[in-house]
């Protein structure tokens, strides 16, 4: 897809996630497994780097960038998260974009620069009229990122996740590409 890399800023970009990020990609989840496992269901699942592996292959494969993204987040030469298209519904014009980042690159504002760099790509490349953002609930700094961009809380579902042991209530944001637009952040 030529619209990656997608420079942030001059320390930050965002490029599609190919197998030779695999290990840095186990590196990164494994070197932050209690800090990723608190909100993040997937986590137990990446025990190797077969597992990092399947994950980028399957999400290249699956659909080729049509129906969803997966790409890391760069901080100079350190992968420091992954942020994704999860959906891409091209007959509503929709995508639902999730995201995570390393703890010690957390409270930078690293990832509300991202998702605002990826929501006007969704709008001004992709042509999309609405982007929503899910997180459980509870995850206060998961729901600062949409909250700070101007996202319209949508919604509570009650114990809409499985996390492990127990449900977590998710709680919904959403932008339309003329809120975006006309928005004075």
């Amino acid at each position: 897809m030529g619209l990656f890399p997608l420079q942030i800023d001059p320390d930050v970009r965002v490029n599609l996630l190919e197998p030779k990020h695999a290990l840095d990609l186990f590196k990164l989840v494994d070197s932050n497994r209690t800090h990723l496992r608190e909100w993040l269901p997937f986590v137990d699942d990446y025990q190797s780097v077969t597992s990092a592996t399947q994950f980028i292959t399957r999400n290249r494969k699956e659909s080729s960038g049509t129906k969803r993204l997966a790409m890391g987040i760069w901080v100079g030469e350190m992968l420091a998260g992954v942020v994704t298209y999860d959906y891409i519904d091209w007959s509503n014009r929709a995508a639902l974009v999730g995201f995570w980042l390393g703890k010690s690159f957390q409270g930078k504002g690293i990832m509300t620069r991202t998702c605002s760099a990826l929501v006007d790509l969704a709008f001004n490349e992709l042509g999309l009229n609405r982007v929503e953002i899910s997180c459980a609930f509870e995850n206060r700094k998961c729901r600062l990122v949409p909250e700070r961009l101007g996202f319209r809380h949508e919604g509570i579902s009650r114990q809409k996740e499985w996390l492990y042991d127990h449900f977590v209530d998710t709680v919904s944001y959403g932008m339309l590409a003329t809120d975006w637009k006309n928005r004075t952040v």
